[in-house]
């Protein structure tokens, strides 16, 4: 979960500035914060940075049924039930023919994803376009470096 920003403008250089969050207080169960202590333990986060992030995954999912929290070599990140991750859903709908409905259905056709599936990651990227298009540009990245390794390879190789 990422950190909260503002930007200042101070003599036309913008300067990032955290956004600070509010002291909140809870009582939960002793069994709970042990659970807690353990997950925040093996995932070498602290307790309230644990509890930002599951608190968040759980709004997430409780307003776009049939979205998903999953870990991963880059971290977690939003997917579809039983499907693929939701930047690539959008990805492809990014890169489909065609406008609105015939984009969505060019999409569902390519991919084999009912078009409920679709909308439902296009409606959770409308709610979080900032999160999807980092894990896009993260994947360009990858590739991009991928490319330049291969392409090195050949190039010694082919020497």
């Amino acid at each position: 979960m990422g950190t909260l920003v503002s930007y200042t403008v101070v003599d036309t250089h913008y300067i990032k500035v955290a956004a600070m969050a509010r002291p909140t207080s809870f009582r939960l169960p002793e069994d709970l914060l042990e659970q807690l202590d353990r997950e925040a333990d093996a995932s070498g986060a602290s307790v309230t940075s644990l509890v930002a992030s599951l608190l968040s995954e759980g709004i997430n999912t409780r307003r776009f049924p049939g979205v998903i929290y999953r870990d991963g070599p880059t971290g977690r990140r939003a997917g579809l039930v039983a499907g693929p991750d939701i930047w690539e859903v959008i990805r492809a709908v990014g890169t489909a023919n065609g406008r609105g409905e015939k984009r969505l259905h060019a999409v569902a056709d390519s991919t084999g994803l009912a078009l409920s599936k679709i909308r439902l990651a296009v409606d959770f990227y409308s709610a979080h376009p900032d999160e999807i298009d980092r894990r896009i540009q993260a994947d360009d990245r990858e590739a991009e470096r991928i490319r330049e390794l291969i392409n090195r390879r050949e190039h010694l190789l082919s020497s």
